[in-house]
């Protein structure tokens, strides 16, 4: 049975909602799953824009069968060549032969690498900011490079207003029957997942997010599709903020990060002890994972998020404990610059972790450093309690600055 959303007089949500996949693109943990956004125009001619994952594609036809009522399906817009968009392009093709494709000089050499599909004269190949009539409603196309995908671009309904903005202002996150964002409270039940998205999948990309952001502020959006989680369609000046912030790699919050790794409890116990002195000072921000039980995707979405960093390791085969180490990798690949950071490191005969981590830091752009090679060996002892407690007021006072 179809299963639709009307959103606006014109245009419905085709899309599905996959609760059993357990790790986006294989590497995140979903665990509210994930939305596969798809939106059908209803105009002189139909327009489709994007399909979805194989995974609910039977849901998709049924959706799109059920709205079309017997029309057929003119044309379909690719605006993302990502598998979990354009799982559908070969079925949509069988069965709408009549079908037309629209999409730039990237798309299609993408199609055919993944489909082999001849296409003939059924390809419609736009440029930046050229427009397409469906009848009443004008499409005016966007380029989006790197966001995150090379081919990737976003078309504008001059007519309505919308955007579809392919996979730019989604999130991690199911669609619970509701799929617009004043529907639902999107701080509680999204905000951390839209920013594990997009710190995960697009933060490595910020300059071309900036320069997205600088086309979609010429444009009199009212309304913004995504492929993924809600639809907006009120207060998109929220989103947009976030976006602007997120890609400018500056910090959501001022507070504290801790990040720790601790093979039998006394690197953790470093931690707690440094976290309850900051809480003393004032400091009530405060973040604390553990990084052998937190997916790294979190760490990097809080790394985002917070201002100030602490991480925390002991020393493994004379080199950075390797969750730790896979967690800095991370770091660098997805840009993460800025911030001010502290380093505790821990070994019993041969400490090597600190200096070993704010090598891999020194790497990143911009990171203040707190820090110069803070060790213990073995656990923390009265002796370094007021070397820790000194490191707590410099991060206090940089917080407060």
């Amino acid at each position: 049975m179809h299963c639709v959303r009307k959103v606006t007089e014109d245009l419905y949500w085709v899309g599905s909602n996959d609760r059993r996949l357990e790790l986006f693109e294989n590497i995140f943990p979903i665990q509210k799953g994930v939305s596969y956004n798809s939106y059908l125009l209803l105009d002189e001619k139909t327009v489709l824009f994007d399909t979805v994952d194989s995974a609910v594609g039977r849901q998709f036809l049924e959706n799109i069968a059920a709205v079309l009522n017997g029309r057929t399906l003119d044309y379909l817009v690719i605006n993302h060549m990502e598998p979990d968009h354009c799982a559908l392009i070969e079925d949509l093709h069988l069965r709408y032969p009549d079908m037309k494709l629209i999409g730039n000089a990237k798309t299609f050499p993408m199609i055919d690498q993944f489909y082999g599909m001849d296409l003939g004269d059924k390809k419609i190949i736009i440029k930046e900011g050229e427009t397409f009539s469906c009848g009443k409603h004008t499409l005016h196309f966007v380029m989006a490079p790197m966001v995150h995908w090379p081919e990737a671009m976003m078309t504008y309904d001059e007519t309505d207003k919308v955007l579809f903005s392919a996979d730019a202002f989604g999130t991690f996150g199911a669609l619970d029957g509701v799929i617009f964002n004043d529907e639902m409270d999107f701080d509680r039940d999204y905000l951390d997942e839209a920013r594990r998205y997009y710190t995960n999948i697009v933060g490595k990309y910020g300059i071309q997010v900036q320069n997205v952001l600088k086309k979609a502020a010429a444009l009199d959006i009212q309304m913004i599709c995504p492929l993924h989680g809600p639809v907006w369609r009120s207060n998109l000046s929220y989103i947009l903020e976030k976006y602007d912030i997120w890609s400018k790699y500056e910090p959501e919050t001022k507070g504290v990060m801790i990040a720790y790794a601790s093979m039998y409890g006394n690197t953790e116990n470093m931690v707690n002890v440094l976290a309850s002195m900051l809480a003393d000072a004032g400091i009530t921000n405060i973040k604390i994972h553990n990084i052998s039980k937190t997916h790294v995707s979190e760490l990097i979405s809080d790394s985002f998020k917070y201002s100030h960093l602490v991480l925390a390791a002991p020393t493994y085969n004379n080199g950075i404990y390797p969750l730790m180490a896979n967690y800095l990798e991370d770091m660098k690949a997805l840009m993460v610059q800025g911030r001010t950071v502290a380093v505790l490191g821990n070994g019993s005969w041969a400490p090597q972790s600190a200096k070993l981590m704010e090598a891999k830091l020194a790497e990143l752009k911009n990171m203040t450093l707190l820090t110069e090679n803070f060790a213990v060996k073995s656990a923390l002892h009265d002796s370094q309690m007021e070397q820790l407690q000194e490191l707590c007021t410099k991060i206090t006072d940089s917080v407060n600055a």
